[in-house]
């Protein structure tokens, strides 16, 4: 390995640690293109970045639990279902074409901006109607689930809600081959009523648990590149460490407008993948 490779793996690293951090991503959008463009196998790029995601999303979670800001029991309710349909997700993986999946997992991108959107307004217009000592016209529309009765409606259900989640999350992650993180931080937004600060830090804690699941898998099939991914791993380690320090100080708005603007970038992404799938295919 020569120091230029080193260099790059050590700054991708810390690159993908901060996005971690900062957006509640595991980091294997940027990692897994990285280690292709770097001649690795493309399996040993997915199992690498694996080993890479535990190492970084364990030390960004060690610190918002350290910090306060992490519910082990929020973690552990959304993280063993995904593990679970992750199974699931990966064996429809192989029955449909892959320029199909990217194709849906592009549009579900965009509908994830949209919800967000539409959760945030909601959520502002009642706060401003609460503040006005107005009574909202849709209370049933804009209550959050904190604020109902727990079996007034099953979708607003805390228990229900957490497993709708994480089923969702590693149905996805299974069939499209991501974290979950893009999957699970607007599904806590909308399904549990979660800040976006919240939904970030929880949805890190949940990666570490499929990551380590998917890490597994991957080093009993001898794919995962160890020193390779130890580098990135240590990167992402002190990357981490800086975004999750400086998540609580800064404003819900920029946080919101810098996920959406990477799920906007990841559906172009996506989408110019699924065209080249089918033009080749």
């Amino acid at each position: 390995m020569s120091i230029t490779e080193l260099l790059i793996l050590g700054a991708s690293g810390l690159f993908a640690g901060i996005l971690a951090g900062f957006l509640g991503i595991g980091g294997g959008t940027v990692l897994v293109p990285l280690l292709v463009a770097l001649n690795y196998a493309p399996v040993q790029a997915v199992a690498t970045s694996g080993l890479s995601i535990v190492i970084t999303a364990l030390s960004g979670s060690i610190q918002n639990w350290r910090m306060g800001y992490l519910s082990l029991s929020q973690v552990a309710g959304i993280g063993f279902p995904a593990v679970i349909t992750a199974q699931i997700g990966a064996y429809f993986a192989g029955i449909f074409p892959p320029y199909l999946l990217l194709v849906c997992f592009g549009l579900l991108l965009w509908i994830n901006i949209y919800l967000i959107e539409v959760r945030k307004r909601l959520t502002a217009k009642k706060k401003a109607e609460v503040e006005q000592g107005e009574q909202p016209e849709n209370a049933q529309l804009l209550i959050t689930d904190r604020e109902l009765p727990k079996n007034s409606n099953i979708l607003y259900n805390p228990t229900f809600a957490k497993i709708a989640t994480g089923s969702a999350a590693g149905l996805l992650a299974g069939l499209f081959g991501v974290g979950g993180g893009v999957i699970m931080v607007p599904l806590q937004i909308l399904l549990l009523g979660e800040s976006i600060k919240t939904a970030i830090q929880t949805s890190l804690g949940v990666i570490v648990i499929t990551a380590i699941s998917a890490t597994a898998g991957h080093a009993a099939r001898g794919n995962v590149l160890w020193v390779v991914g130890l580098i990135l791993g240590g990167g992402g380690l002190l990357g981490a460490q800086i975004s999750t320090r400086f998540l609580p100080r800064l404003p819900d708005r920029t946080i919101s407008l810098a996920f959406r603007s990477l799920l906007a970038i990841l559906s172009i992404y996506i989408f110019w993948q699924a065209w080249q799938k089918f033009s080749h295919g």
